[in-house]
């Protein structure tokens, strides 16, 4: 077996054989969303026979041969479409924090923020109380190893340059587990058949950083596909894999795995799928690296599905959310895939199906035995009366089994932020006004909406600030004079009092900017900075101002406004204020913001912020300022290469 992937160390795959529940199990990610790179792909589309559900229960199927998995993309070429798709990998955005002890020593310092406590979220910053672990990618990918702390030190110790892309990092104590993406025309040669090439490769780099200055590579372990997301529980990585299903030249090109130099193909009877009607096809592969056992071979499950919404993963469960139609009611339909995961061990258990489609990974939530999901079915237009969506919450049990829903949610809106928390779920819909939805799960049988409030705005996404007070982050609007929609303005943060259930209100909001505002926290939860104890919350903000002296007549509600700063904005937050604090930004020349557009790309925009003590650390392509954090005072710069 040889592989030629363009790199000096090449990786191979190990063959983890289990066996696996054939009833209502199931499970995988096919995303083609979110990403950092955008990978031009031809890609065959085909049509399936109806799904084989049973009482709400996809079935998932295993392939009994390599003929039979051939058969069953050929059969169905006679419909076949040709498509482009714009493939978008997860994108780790701007990352927020929330405060961490450090194991090593006593450092009071921020983490990425993430979902749920004790499953890490890949991004490309992240920080272990003393050092902080950057991923560029200007050219060719690299990651940097700075000295953070005391500020008075700070430097660079170490460089890290890679072929490829970098798309997440994790820190593991004295292990650094950076994930790759690279796009090249590789011939890999299997036994038995001709070369097959392979065009983009995702790939797990495991770092010995016991000495920061001086990384030790350990292990490398592959699967060719685009990266869609990464978690980690305790010393185990999972890493969710995308490939497209084709035929090539009569042949289907099978998902390979690489690992230790040995390259080995997943074989056909291996692979899950499910008989369904869908407009794409592709293989997903979830592997399993323990970063410290080199020992330990890699496990992995590869499936056949549609095209995945989303993932939520708890301590013990990764749930993948894969959008079907049905054509026959003329409605969108979810299925849930749960899959059992313990270390390396990756078992898929059961499988549901609701009514609607998620908006992301915080639509979805596993709590008390339960797991939870928010939806939205049909569409919103502009015109009135031509709407006809509606939104839902529903209630499973471990078992993938309906317990309790709640359905018809806002007539005409979608859902814009979801959040559960506890026994509560907080739902954000909009089309004109923004209702936020208290909505009580005690009993699971029985949802049920205990209040809602109706303000101008809405929130793309909700954060807990205690069990009775939500943050909001979104965008302020104004209703159009025509048509049955609003003008979105400047970002808006809101403070929500949810203690009276039936009658939520809004105690504080701050408003940054007009029309054209923008925060990468709108898009990705990792762009907040939030420590409740400090009462800290930062955010990057690009702001647009509208300069009213060229409209005398008055500003329209859809004017955007011109470019005018961009950096961090910083505020002091409280049960019952949000209160400006300051702002830092990275430009020292202000000309690339002096004209309007939908574009703005600098190396010295501020995308990451953390804090290690009393310093505020903010990141950008070209620097990191570290900053006072009472007084936002500067102390230091750090020039990156």
């Amino acid at each position: 077996m040889v592989i030629s992937l363009n790199k000096k160390e090449q990786s191979s795959f190990a063959s983890f054989d289990k066996h696996l529940f054939t009833k209502a199990s199931a499970a995988a990610v096919m995303g083609i969303t979110l990403g950092l790179v955008f990978v031009n792909l031809a890609w065959w589309i085909s049509v399936a026979p109806e799904p084989a559900v049973y009482a709400g229960h996809p079935v998932l199927l295993r392939f009994s041969s390599y003929s039979e998995l051939k058969m069953y993309l050929n059969e169905t070429s006679d419909r076949l479409q040709y498509y482009y798709w714009n493939v978008r990998g997860g994108l780790p955005s701007a990352v927020t924090f929330s405060e961490f002890k450090s194991a090593s020593v006593d450092i009071d310092f921020s983490k990425t923020n993430i979902q749920v406590e004790g499953v890490d979220e890949a991004d490309i910053v992240k920080c272990d109380g003393e050092y902080v672990y950057l991923a560029l990618n200007e050219r060719n990918g690299k990651v940097l190893i700075v000295k953070a702390y005391p500020p008075e030190d700070a430097q660079v110790v170490a460089e890290i340059k890679l072929n490829g892309t970098i798309v997440g990092l994790f820190i593991n104590k004295d292990r650094l587990i950076v994930f790759e993406t690279e796009y090249q025309e590789s011939p890999i040669i299997l036994t038995g058949k001709n070369p097959i090439y392979r065009s983009q490769f995702a790939t797990i780099r495991i770092y010995d950083v016991t000495k920061k200055a001086n990384p030790v590579l350990k292990r490398i372990v592959s699967s060719d596909g685009w990266y869609f997301a990464a978690r980690m529980i305790g010393d185990y990585v999972y890493l969710v894999v995308n490939q497209p299903a084709y035929l090539r030249e009569g042949e289907v090109s099978l998902p390979v795995i690489i690992d230790d130099g040995q390259t080995k193909e997943v074989p056909a009877t291996s692979i899950y799928y499910v008989n369904a009607t869908d407009y794409s096809y592709g293989f997903t592969t979830i592997v399993a690296v323990n970063v410290y056992d080199g020992e330990e071979k890699p496990a992995h499950e590869t499936f056949l599905l549609g095209a995945n919404r989303g993932i939520y993963v708890s301590l013990s469960n990764i749930y993948l959310a894969i959008p079907r139609y049905d054509p026959d009611a003329g409605v969108e339909k979810t299925e849930v895939y749960r899959l059992r995961i313990q270390g390396s061990n990756i078992t898929c258990e059961a499988s549901g199906q609701v009514s609607g489609y998620i908006l992301n990974q915080f639509s979805m939530d596993e709590y008390a035995g339960y797991f939870r999901i928010a939806t939205t079915t049909g569409h919103v237009a502009r015109q009135l009366g031509q709407s006809s969506s509606s939104n839902n919450v529903y209630v499973l049990d471990m078992n993938m089994t309906l317990v309790g829903k709640i359905e018809g949610l806002a007539p005409n809106e979608r859902i814009y932020s979801a959040r559960f928390m506890g026994s509560r779920c907080y739902l954000v819909t909009f089309k004109k006004v923004d209702p936020l939805f208290v909505i009580s799960l005690e009993d699971p049988a029985k949802p049920t909406v205990l209040g809602k409030l109706k303000i101008p705005g809405y929130s793309d996404y909700l954060h807990p600030y205690s069990e009775n007070l939500l943050i909001g982050i979104g965008k302020e609007t104004v209703e159009a004079e025509e048509g049955d929609f609003a003008w979105y303005q400047g970002v808006k943060i809101s403070l929500f009092d949810v203690s009276d259930v039936e009658h939520p209100k809004e105690v504080a909001k701050y408003i940054i900017g007009d029309r054209g505002t923008d925060s990468p926290v709108l898009r990705d939860h990792k762009a907040l900075l939030f420590d409740k104890k400090r009462h800290l919350l930062a955010l990057p903000v690009l702001v647009a101002e509208i300069d009213e002296a060229k409209y005398p007549k008055g500003v329209p509600a859809n004017a955007y406004g011109d470019y005018v700063w961009q950096g961090l904005y910083i505020f002091n937050v409280t049960d019952k204020a949000i209160t400006f604090k300051g702002r830092v930004t990275h430009l020292e020349n202000l000309s690339d913001l002096s004209k309007s557009g939908y574009y703005f790309r600098s190396q010295y925009e501020v995308k990451r912020s953390l804090y290690i003590e009393d310093w505020l650390y903010t990141i950008s392509d070209k620097k990191i300022k570290i900053n006072n954090l009472s007084t936002l005072e500067p102390f230091s710069e750090v020039e990156l290469p």
